[in-house]
C-alpha cells in the first residue's frame, strides 16, 4: 500500500445529480481519485488497473464558497450553438489537502501495478510519458503538490470508508456517456488517525459488468 499527500488550491467535486446549482462533495470520490492517479502515471486506458482499491481522506477542512461562472449544458447540436451555455452558480473548495491510500493487491491484469507505477512517478518522473496539466476534478483545477504522506503524532483525518448502511454514496466507476453504468458504493466519512485503513473498507474500482 502507498499513501499520498495531495494539495489542490481550488477544486469542485460536483455531486452527480447537481443541475442548476453545482454543489460539491467534501472530498473527491474514489473514481475521481483513480482518474487522477491514471493521469499521474500517464495511463490513457482507464480499465488498465481495474480492481485497485483507492481511499481518499481529508487532512483539515477546506473553505467552501460559491462563484458565478459560465456552465455548459448540451441542449442542441452543434455543441457551440447558442443556448448550450448559461451563467450559473458553482460551489468550490479552496485549500484542499488530501491523503489518498492506494492498494493494488486485487488488481486485475498483468504488468506493473498502479501502485508500482505511482512509486516510479514519484521517484523517477523523467520516466513518465504524460501530457497536460495534472488536475483533480475539473481539468482547470490543477494539483499543486503530490508527495508521499508523512505522518506526525496526533495527526487526524476524515477518511471515506465503506459501510453498507453508510450515509454517503460516491462513484467508483463513472459512465461518461449517460449515467446508466455509473457504479456507486456506500460509506461514511470517518474521523481517524492518519494511518493505513483496513483494506476491506477501502473502495474498490470496478465497472458494472
Amino acid at each position: 500500500m502507498i499513501a499520498l499527500r495531495v494539495t489542490v488550491p481550488i477544486a469542485c467535486f460536483r455531486k452527480g445529480f447537481a443541475r442548476e446549482f453545482w454543489e460539491t462533495e467534501e472530498l473527491p470520490p474514489p473514481a475521481t481519485c483513480y482518474g487522477f492517479l491514471l493521469s499521474l502515471v500517464g495511463e490513457q486506458d482507464r480499465r488498465r488497473h481495474v480492481g485497485v482499491r483507492v481511499c481518499p481522506a481529508l487532512l483539515g477542512r477546506p473553505e467552501r464558497s460559491a462563484v458565478l461562472r459560465t456552465l455548459w449544458r448540451v441542449k442542441k447540436l452543434p455543441l457551440g450553438s447558442p443556448g448550450n451555455t448559461r451563467p450559473d452558480y458553482q460551489e468550490i473548495l479552496t485549500n484542499v489537502c488530501l491523503a489518498i491510500w492506494l492498494d493494488s493487491t486485487e488488481e486485475i491484469g498483468t504488468g506493473p501495478t498502479l501502485e508500482d507505477r505511482v512509486h516510479t512517478a514519484l521517484d523517477h518522473p523523467e520516466r513518465i510519458n504524460r501530457f497536460g496539466g495534472l488536475s483533480l476534478g475539473e481539468s482547470t483545477h490543477l494539483v499543486d503538490e503530490v508527495t508521499r504522506l508523512s505522518v506526525a503524532p496526533g495527526d487526524r483525518a476524515r477518511a471515506y470508508l465503506l459501510n453498507d448502511r453508510g450515509r454517503l454514496s460516491l462513484p467508483v466507476w463513472v459512465d461518461h456517456v449517460g449515467s446508466a453504468k455509473t457504479r456507486y458504493v456506500s460509506g461514511d466519512l470517518v474521523e481517524t488517525d492518519v494511518s493505513a485503513p483496513n483494506r476491506d473498507r477501502m473502495p474498490r474500482i470496478e465497472p458494472l459488468s
